[in-house]
């Protein structure tokens, strides 16, 4: 718990059903926050406390349909976590266009989606967080994503743009970029490349998920009321180059 706080504030997740997402919700939830996570085809394991609703960020029906649940059994969205992602990797010589397109619309689009559906009542409540997980990929690049890459690099525009526009309301918006974290995406990686990946990082070692998580908590806690549009980010040094 960050600064002693105990306001139940709402609290909602996208792709909070594993890795990074869940780390978060969990961590929110341990601060005392009703938190909601969202998923796609299958709800977290072992939900216990969490409000878990179905909901693709690609479509805005459904977004409205997942906030609508969950304004309706926790009530108003004060915290959004847009993390829901997703990569279909490879060389930009042979990427096509839906390989482009899909990556740009649940990383990019999908958290604009969502961000536009809970910010009207943040606004009316004069508060709110919004953290959106970016990645170390966005700020500097990464061959054989350059789908994924732009993507998060948009999403750094994204949130800075909202934090101009928000910041009158008392909405804090900020992103955060992670490096190589120990999830499902990185397990996918062969030994060889994994070790390349972990010669790369000062530090050593890949990263935890709940190591994004704390850094989640802290940029949505009533202590970081005064940092918004910052890219933080988590990557043991990686980023230092």
């Amino acid at each position: 718990m960050t600064g002693g706080e105990a306001t139940p504030r709402v609290a909602l997740v996208t792709g909070g059903n594993r890795g990074i997402g869940l780390a978060a919700a969990r961590r929110l939830q341990r601060a005392g926050r009703r938190v909601a996570v969202t998923y796609r085809t299958e709800p977290p394991p072992g939900a216990e406390g969490l409000l878990a609703v179905r909901g693709d960020v690609t479509d805005t029906d459904s977004v409205d349909e997942a906030v609508s649940e969950v304004e309706d059994s926790l009530g108003p969205v004060e915290i959004l976590v847009a993390n829901a992602g997703a990569t279909r990797d490879g060389l930009a010589v042979r990427m096509s266009d839906d390989d482009f397109a899909a990556v740009v619309d649940v990383n990019l689009a999908g958290g604009f989606r969502v961000a536009r559906r809970v910010m009207r009542g943040m606004m009316r409540g004069r508060w709110g967080r919004m953290v959106f997980i970016s990645s170390v990929s966005g700020l500097a690049g990464q061959a054989g994503q350059v789908n994924y890459a732009a993507a998060k690099a948009g999403v750094v525009g994204l949130a800075r743009s909202l934090a101009k526009e928000l910041a009158s309301r008392g909405i804090t918006v900020n992103a955060i970029a992670p490096g190589a974290i120990d999830t499902d995406m990185l397990g996918a990686l062969g030994a060889g490349q994994l070790a390349a990946i972990v010669d790369r990082v000062p530090l050593g070692r890949v990263g935890a998920p709940d190591e994004i998580a704390a850094a989640v908590e802290f940029l949505a806690s009533e202590d970081a009321g005064y940092v918004t549009g910052t890219v933080l980010t988590v990557d043991g040094g990686l980023s230092i180059g």
